[in-house]
Order: structure tokens, then sequence, then C-alpha cells
């Protein structure tokens, strides 16, 4: 992975920001041309910026090379959106609220599993604890999205899976990834 080239946070964060709203703004930056031709594409792994995103939340420009995807992860007590500037995004979500904490391991019911594709211009929110994976399915093809998070991540937490066992490997702060 490249390392982030950074914009100025915004300097306070409103408590107000819907997941509608997160929707509204990365499907506008998804569309703007001019932003996503700013962002340098590596063939090795994923690139980053990060944008200015409504009422404080926090918004990535992300770079995705042929075969790259992020491994099931969620957001915590963050609500999110993302949205598909170019190429197609694959999404693995669960449709299941998972406990916050107090676990390693779960058995997942069946049935959870939902599978979506984004291409240009398709977005989608989702709320808090949302557990997914999302990847570049494409043997040749780079693509780029435009994500958002409100309340700004306070962590993520990622997940191995093996058929339906679901378990906690890893909880990343903002200080390992900004």
């Amino acid at each position: 992975m490249s390392p982030p080239a950074s914009a100025s946070p915004p300097a306070s964060a409103s408590a107000g920001v819907s997941a509608s709203e997160l929707l509204d703004f990365v499907r506008r930056a998804a569309a703007d041309s001019a932003l996503i031709d700013s962002l340098p594409l590596d063939p090795e792994g994923r690139t980053w910026v990060r944008l200015d995103g409504p009422g404080g939340s926090e918004a990535w420009l992300i770079g995705w090379p042929p075969g790259t995807g992020t491994g099931w992860h969620d957001h915590a007590e963050s609500q999110g959106a993302f949205a598909t500037a170019r190429g197609t995004l694959r999404e693995n979500a669960l449709a299941a609220r998972l406990p916050a904490s107090g676990w390693k391991t779960l058995e997942l019911a069946d049935g959870v599993d939902r599978e979506r594709e984004l291409t240009a211009g398709q977005g989608r929110a989702f709320g808090r604890h949302h557990v997914h994976e999302v990847f570049n399915a494409s043997q040749t093809e780079h693509a780029v999205s435009v994500h958002a998070y409100h309340p700004p991540l306070p962590l993520l937490r990622r997940f191995s899976r093996t058929g339906a066992v679901l378990r906690l490997e890893q909880v990343e702060r903002p200080e390992d990834w900004q």
C-alpha cells in the first residue's frame, strides 16, 4: 500500500450527518472526473487520498488494482457509504448485526450472506457494525471508489472467515492507517 496523501480534515464535526447524506456525498465525489483523475494508481497495491467529507465525516478516495480487496471488516460505531467511480467493485456482506464486543469467534446463521456488484456510478450506504469485504474482481482493470464514514472511524475490526465461522483477528486504530 502506498502512504496516503492527506487533505486537512475539518476542524469540527457535526452530530447530524446521516447515511443518506454520506451516500449523496460519495456519489457526487465519484462523478467528479477531475478528482478521480487526481488519484495516483499503483499496479501493486491500493492507493488512497483523504478527502473532506460532509459535517466532519471521514472520507477517502481509493484506487483498487486488479484482484485487490479489503478482507472482512467492520467500521465499529460509524455509519458509512461508498460509491464506485470507475470499474466494478464487489461487496460481500452479512445481513446480521454482530455484538459490538465480547467475542472472538461466532458461528453465522444460514442465509446471512449478501453479495452485490457496484459498477461506476453506483453506491450504497450502511449502518453501524456493518460487516463486509469489498474487492475488485477484475484481473485487468483498476477500480476507483469514494468512501465516507461518520463519526470518523474510531477503529476498524478485521475478521477471518471459514465457512460459517467468523473470527475477530485484529483491531486497528486510526493511527494505523493515517
